[in-house]
């Protein structure tokens, strides 16, 4: 049986109304994804148009997840606010801790001693509060979500940029930052700007070496990485009933790098047998009942370019492997023209290691087609000279596909088999060597692959395509080889061809698990303890952010101007500053050490305006809070891609930071700064972004009469005593000036609470 079914059947029993409603209002046929925004508007059965990309909605979501190193801030944030309750569903999913070097068993018990002051921390907190928990080991967030909590035409938000992976069971799931899940858990209203709509039409089917993960690859190539910004993708077409439950998982999933606030597929048969696959035969049967309310409107089929603000097609029949990459997601190469680019772009040609699994491609369909090029290997006579890694994405996925024999395959041609768990995908990867920086490429299953990301070496050249792609070119060694066409020596100096893949999308036995690693919380936890200890390097209790001082900001420094892609991870690093996540003082001293100076093309090194001398960017930054002054941060275009961690906003608000000005935001990125106070604006016109010189003072006027849609007014003061001055827009809303005014959004749930 599904955990919360009364929560889903009720989902289910007022939808027909509200769609209904939303309908009429509308005077039209409507999406999938307006049927499920307007089934849970806050203010209930719907009342009025919300205009795509404009309008600002108060939704109520049915559920929160949270990953283990978002979720410290989440509930440090959340404990603030005085309740003594989560007022919707929530769990907690210990995977981004555990750092892979030797192997599943080892790493664990590793990840277990060294955070064990976190594990209890979350253990505790989760107990008291009527949160569901999952243990380390339990598996990856949004593997273990589609298991067990994903239903169709439900909304959850997750702490987590990939959240987006329930849409493959046809649900609205949106990463956030920590602030906007406490504010759910504190049972007020969750704020979106009502999401423009990309339909993807999909016809033909998949064959030979195309999966779906090559689906969101080619979509990738088409939009780009910052292509779906304010938009929800919803597939459809006989293309995307033809696809497995987790592989829509995995193209929902991936759909966080080209921007997008969500992607979501219609209700299928493919989604009720996974449903009763993973022993949620309940909610199938109670889907099948609203099943019309749980796909697009029959028009919006037939003629789907009036209703989507942008429409792409894709034939499946012709789509061919592609391998994207490398240091970004959308570089996307069809698998026949990727040997040319390796060579004419000076690419490592030699495949150093080849990663699989991952929250995006973890299935047991993944891991059997997977385990089929695997075994040619054993049965051709092939040498492996790539190392090869496994990644399963949950308890119940790995004692499956180890039942089932799959990873015995694995480890006859040496594949390693990690924990249950983020590990390299997150940069979680105590890789040997990387510290020496040689040049060398890898090819993964993963989402991202910026550079740096996965082992913290800029030369690593990392490159996405599927399981069964990543497992071939581990095999022949190198990434000019393309296993459609091409022929590998084997052992007996006999050329031979890799069949094409062949797999189960479910087990034929069922799913099995022993232990799948969940905690229950306490049915009273008023009695539960939650201590932090005050000399803690790792948990650090919250002080409330200081309100807005009443006046325009004057006499701001410039910290520093980075060029070109800043993401969340040059912002506010992974890696081995995970374990800093808990702790907003310690984990500030990464604040923007992966961003480049635009001065001096450099990371970490930024010119103090009171010393004159270069330093570390966070030391720099703490000079002029602890002299009273404020800085601003200028930005590029998409600044804040990537992931969702609010850590990238709360320290520069921590630190003294008052403003971003950037050419353009991502979108979870600049909530999360209006959540913690901080300015978020954007150029008026781009050119103006070369006016900000190294030495500048500056100013920000119109804040005393700060409304929508007003602009406010940059004012620079350069070094040679001249000014310049140049408008700025920003997005906020009326609620979220409020935000600002107060300090933060949790400041404001505080009053409420005490009030």
């Amino acid at each position: 049986m599904a955990f919360d079914l009364n929560m889903i059947k009720g989902v289910y029993a007022r939808m027909q109304e509200r769609v209904e409603a939303a309908r009429k209002i509308e005077g039209r046929p409507l999406t999938l994804a307006e049927k499920i925004l307007y089934s849970h508007l806050w203010e209930g059965t719907p009342s009025q148009v919300y205009e795509r990309g404009k309008s600002y909605v108060d939704f109520a979501p049915d559920r929160v997840a949270m990953q283990d190193a978002t979720a410290q801030m989440a509930l440090l944030q959340f404990m603030q606010a005085g309740r003594p309750q989560v007022a919707v569903p929530s769990t907690v999913h210990c995977d981004h801790l555990i750092q892979a070097e030797v192997g599943a068993v080892a790493d664990l018990q590793t990840a277990k001693d060294k955070n064990k002051e976190v594990y209890d921390f979350l253990a505790s907190v989760s107990d008291k509060y009527g949160i569901g928990f999952w243990n380390p080991g339990a598996g990856i967030i949004h593997q273990v979500v589609l298991e067990n909590y994903a239903f169709p035409g439900g909304m959850m938000i997750g702490t987590d940029s990939h959240t987006p992976n329930a849409g493959g069971l046809g649900m609205v799931a949106i990463g956030v930052g920590g602030a906007d899940a406490s504010d759910v858990m504190s049972g007020l209203a969750w704020e979106l700007k009502m999401p423009k709509l990309i339909g993807v039409k999909l016809t033909g089917k998949l064959s030979g070496w195309a999966a779906a993960k090559d689906v969101i690859l080619w979509v990738a190539g088409q939009l780009t990485v910052k292509g779906g910004t304010g938009c929800i993708v919803e597939y459809f077409g006989e293309g995307a009933e033809s696809l497995s439950c987790t592989g829509k998982g995995t193209i929902c999933n991936m759909g966080a790098e080209i921007g997008a606030t969500t992607s979501i597929f219609a209700y299928d048969q493919k989604m009720a047998a996974y449903l009763r696959s993973t022993d949620r035969a309940d909610v199938a049967d109670a889907a099948n009942a609203v099943a019309g309310y749980l796909r697009a409107d029959d028009e919006v089929y037939a003629n789907p370019a009036a209703y989507y603000d942008q429409l792409i097609e894709l034939d499946l029949s012709t789509l061919e492997p592609h391998v994207n990459g490398p240091f970004t997601p959308d570089l996307a190469w069809p698998i026949s023209k990727f040997a040319t680019a390796v060579k004419e772009n000076g690419w490592p040609e030699v495949l150093s290691v080849g990663l699989i699994g991952s929250c995006t491609n973890s299935s047991y369909e993944d891991i059997s087609r997977a385990a089929s090029i695997a075994q040619q290997a054993v049965d051709k006579k092939l040498v492996v000279t790539s190392e090869y890694t496994i990644t399963p994405g949950s308890e119940q996925v790995r004692f499956t596909v180890d039942r089932d024999g799959f990873l015995d395959t694995f480890a006859q041609i040496g594949g390693v088999v990690l924990a249950n768990a983020c590990g390299p995908c997150i940069g979680q990867w105590a890789r040997h060597g990387a510290e020496k920086g040689e040049k060398n490429s890898i090819i993964t299953s993963f989402n991202r692959n910026f550079s740096k990301r996965a082992d913290g070496n800029p030369n690593t050249h990392s490159f996405v395509a599927s399981p069964e792609i990543v497992t071939a070119l581990a095999i022949a060694g190198r990434l000019t080889f393309n296993p459609l066409t091409d022929t590998i020596i084997n052992s007996e100096g006999v050329s031979v061809m890799l069949d094409e893949p062949s797999g189960m999308e479910l087990p034929s036995k069922g799913f099995a698990v022993e232990d799948a690693g969940y905690q229950s919380p306490a049915e009273d936890g008023s009695q539960v303890q939650v201590i932090v200890s005050p000399t803690s390097d790792r948990l650090q209790l919250l002080e409330p952010f200081k309100a807005w001082e009443g006046t325009d900001l004057n006499g701001l420094k410039l910290l520093i101007k980075a060029k070109g892609k800043c993401t969340t991870d040059h912002i506010s690093m992974a890696g081995p500053w995970l374990k800093y996540r808990g702790h907003l003082d310690n984990i500030s001293n990464n604040m923007l050490i992966g961003a480049v100076n635009f001065y001096n093309e450099k990371t970490n090194t930024v010119k103090n305006q009171l010393t004159g001398v270069y330093g570390e960017v966070p030391a720099v930054q703490r000079d002029y809070k602890a002299n009273g002054i404020g800085t601003i941060v200028v930005g590029d275009e998409n600044y804040g891609e990537g992931s969702s961690r609010e850590h990238a906003a709360m320290e520069p608000r921590f630190l003294g930071a008052r403003a971003i000005l950037v050419k353009s935001f991502a979108r979870i990125h600049e909530t999360n700064l209006k959540k913690q106070g901080m300015l978020a604006l954007t150029f008026a016109n781009t050119a103006d972004y070369d006016k900000i010189l190294e030495d500048d003072t500056i100013d920000i006027k119109g804040l005393q009469s700060f409304a929508p849609g007003v602009q406010l007014t940059i004012v620079l003061h350069h070094s040679d005593g001249t000014t310049e001055e140049f408008p700025v827009n920003h997005t906020y809303n009326e609620q979220q000036i409020e935000w600002f005014k107060e300090g933060s959004a949790l400041n404001i749930i505080r009053k409420s609470v005490a009030a």
